[in-house]
């Protein structure tokens, strides 16, 4: 399953094994959030080097359905992508799609933004679907708070996501046997917003039930830098050193790195992608192999941010990036991803993710290959 296999400072250099194959990590996963990275194929992510994609199970129940990704053998199939998958449970809607839904201790009442029809989403339903889909990985249902919310909210929260953590534990071992992936995973979400004490609870409790990876969930939803990172730290600490730790949504490369020097393993995030598609890119300041991420001082000046469709660009003959080995860089010009851009041709948002998300993976091997010492 995890294997644990270098350590620098608290930075860790790990394997993890499923059914679909092995991730190395520290690891960054594109999101899939319908069963497509948008503008991409799953041979281009192959291609680019990703290991395992992210997908949505709310998103999915509603298009194809539980019926329809049944009756399609599952997602792996579906979208010709013979690597691994994680599933977020669908308990992040609870949060970003508030107006649509209402929270009880069973579960969620959503009402489709697709076509109004209404869906009570479960914990034992998130796992039926997870299953359904054929992820290596599965997220139990959590309820996650605002960054600005109450300590009563925060704690509220944090409690509903053990007792559906709890529900998800049974219901997975009642039927995993069923689902289309013969070994998959499941990992329990860390709740308690910007407050230690609750974190702390939320670990220990989650710890006793037992799961195979644990990840750090509502960060990045409003809170400070300064918050996200005493919390990711304060937990890292007290989580098992022998399983996978997760920070869900996070975030600019910066705090990819810094999370990494914390603990952290796994990471997704919409930034690379979306910001791709509003022509802000990423870009190295040097090659990223003679760039050392684990100095005594976080070294945050490694890169730079580019807004293609700005006019000083208009007859740069230059590759976006010179240390970039990305297909956009090895075979286009800045003029001509501008030109694009400002043509509205879907070929440009195709060329700037491609950009992105290598950017990312990138960042992701060095941050691997950099270590140096032993366990």
């Amino acid at each position: 399953m995890f294997t644990l296999l270098k350590t620098e400072g608290n930075a860790r250099r790990g394997r993890f094994v499923t059914d679909h194959g092995t991730v190395e990590t520290p690891c960054f996963m594109p999101i899939a959030t319908k069963g497509a990275v948008k503008t991409v194929s799953s041979e281009d992510l192959e291609m680019l080097g990703a290991q395992i994609i992210l997908s949505n199970t709310y998103h999915l129940l509603l298009r194809p359905g539980l019926d329809g990704i049944r009756q399609l053998s599952g997602l792996h199939r579906f979208m010709g992508w013979k690597k691994p998958i994680l599933t977020d449970s669908g308990g992040y809607q609870v949060f970003s799609l508030a107006r649509l839904n209402k929270t009880t201790e069973e579960g969620v009442r959503f009402q489709s933004h697709i076509d109004g029809s209404k869906i009570f989403l479960t914990p034992e339903l998130s796992m039926e679907m997870q299953l359904a889909i054929g992820s290596d990985i599965l997220m139990s249902f959590d309820d996650v708070a605002a960054g600005d919310s109450s300590r009563e909210r925060y704690e509220d929260a944090m409690e509903r996501s053990l007792r559906w953590a709890r529900k998800c534990r049974i219901a997975f071992d009642e039927q995993k046997e069923k689902g289309v992936t013969k070994d998959p995973h499941l990992f329990g979400i860390v709740q308690g917003g910007i407050h230690e004490d609750l974190r702390e609870r939320s670990v220990q409790e989650l710890t006793s039930i037992g799961f195979d990876g644990y990840a750090i969930g509502g960060l990045s939803v409003g809170e400070s830098r300064t918050d996200a990172y005493r919390v990711a730290s304060f937990v890292c600490d007290r989580l098992p050193k022998d399983c996978p730790r997760y920070f869900m949504g996070g975030g600019m490369p910066e705090e990819i790195l810094h999370y990494v020097r914390s603990g952290v393993d796994m990471f997704d995030c919409v930034l690379p992608t979306r910001n791709a598609r509003h022509g802000m890119l990423f870009v190295w300041k040097q090659y990223p192999e003679e760039w050392n991420p684990y100095t005594k001082e976080e070294p945050l000046d490694f890169y730079a941010k580019i807004h293609i469709t700005n006019e000083r660009f208009a007859f740069d003959e230059e590759p976006l990036d010179p240390f970039c080995d990305c297909v956009t860089c090895k075979t286009t010009s800045k003029a001509y991803i501008r030109h694009l851009f400002q043509t509205e041709e879907i070929l440009g948002l195709r060329l700037a993710t491609i950009h992105n998300i290598r950017f990312y993976l990138r960042l992701m091997e060095r941050l691997r290959s950099a270590f140096s010492s032993p366990i």
